[in-house]
């Protein structure tokens, strides 16, 4: 063979390997995803009825942020007793609200906490994010922002029959320091649409009998949620004062992008908080995670924490991943 002929036989193959190495090359992720469908994933097994109602906003043709908000909605106006304002009120006899948003795109997030009289402070969240300059608004000023923008306020007064309904199966008036809330719950939802874009959204009325202005982590990026639209979300309930602390949510994402799966992200947060806190494994924590490849997965420190996941193909009610023998009745429907 002459060299020209060499040269010539080369070219050509070195071209065809190109353009089958090309042929062959991974499915890019999102178009992955737009054949599997939307993933939605939230804490609780009334999170199930969330999910649904965020799907059905998906497939017709809204944004993952619109569905967060939706489903968030939802829990928060259908009489639950850990989310909205038929939740438990706090030692002054008040319902006092916490939620946040975030939207992978753009990484954007807003949110409000100790708001009072917001009919869905999930929406709030949301304008924050969208309207203002702010990441965050508090009380008062919170309950302001969402009136001006439209929102279904009502006057945070003492509701006095929940009160006396919740002081009654109480031995004190305000908790303290050692005190674990029984039975609180949060709604966390997490979602990555057809597209490969996450978002994620969480709401609660926090501890009963908290001390007034007590926050939680639900509102607190990074603690109660967290969503990087490179690597996935993550979403928490429990006791926030454990959750804030280690800024739980932003290590279970960092943990997906170290390559562990859903489950394993949020087991190692747990197991590393608990190397670190007194308490071990008594923190009363649990999570939920989404990545970007369309993997989920739950953990919690108790045996028995539901978590909800819908796909246009199922939607069901799982246990996540148990990292100790604790039962922890679900609140939320008490």
């Amino acid at each position: 063979m002459s060299d020209q002929t060499r040269r010539d036989f080369l070219r050509h193959t070195t071209a065809a390997a190109a353009t089958f190495s090309a042929g062959c090359a991974t499915t890019p992720p999102a178009a992955r995803l737009t054949k599997r469908g939307p993933l939605i994933v939230s804490t609780w097994g009334f999170g199930k009825p969330a999910n649904e109602l965020a799907l059905k906003v998906l497939q017709d043709g809204d944004s993952a942020l619109d569905a967060v908000e939706q489903g968030v909605r939802l829990v928060e106006s259908s009489g639950n007793t850990s989310v909205g304002l038929s939740g438990k009120p706090n030692a002054a006899g008040v319902v006092q609200l916490d939620a946040c948003i975030m939207n992978g795109l753009g990484h954007q997030a807003g949110s409000v906490g100790g708001v009072e009289g917001v009919v869905h402070p999930i929406s709030a969240a949301r304008l924050v994010m969208e309207k203002t300059p702010h990441v965050m608004l508090v009380g008062a000023g919170a309950h302001w922002f969402a009136e001006q923008n439209g929102l279904e306020v009502r006057d945070g007064q003492v509701d006095k029959a929940n009160y006396r309904e919740w002081l009654a199966k109480q031995e004190k008036s305000s908790p303290v320091k050692g005190d674990k809330p029984e039975n609180h719950d949060t709604i966390a939802l997490i979602i990555l649409d057809a597209n490969g874009n996450l978002a994620g959204g969480c709401s609660t009325s926090g501890w009963g009998g908290k001390v007034p202005g007590r926050v939680g982590d639900s509102p607190i990026i990074g603690s109660g949620l967290y969503v990087d639209n490179e690597v996935g979300a993550a979403g928490a309930t429990g006791l926030g004062e454990n959750v804030m602390r280690y800024c739980a949510s932003y290590q279970v994402v960092e943990n997906m992008r170290h390559g562990m799966s859903p489950t394993e992200a949020c087991a190692e947060a747990i197991r590393r908080i608990a190397r670190t806190d007194p308490q071990g494994m008594n923190l009363a924590i649990n999570f939920i995670a989404i990545d970007k490849q369309g993997r989920f997965g739950a953990a919690g420190t108790q045996a028995n924490f539901p978590y909800s996941v819908t796909t246009p193909d199922f939607s069901e009610v799982r246990k996540g991943q148990g990292l100790s023998r604790a039962i922890q009745k679900e609140g939320g429907n008490e």
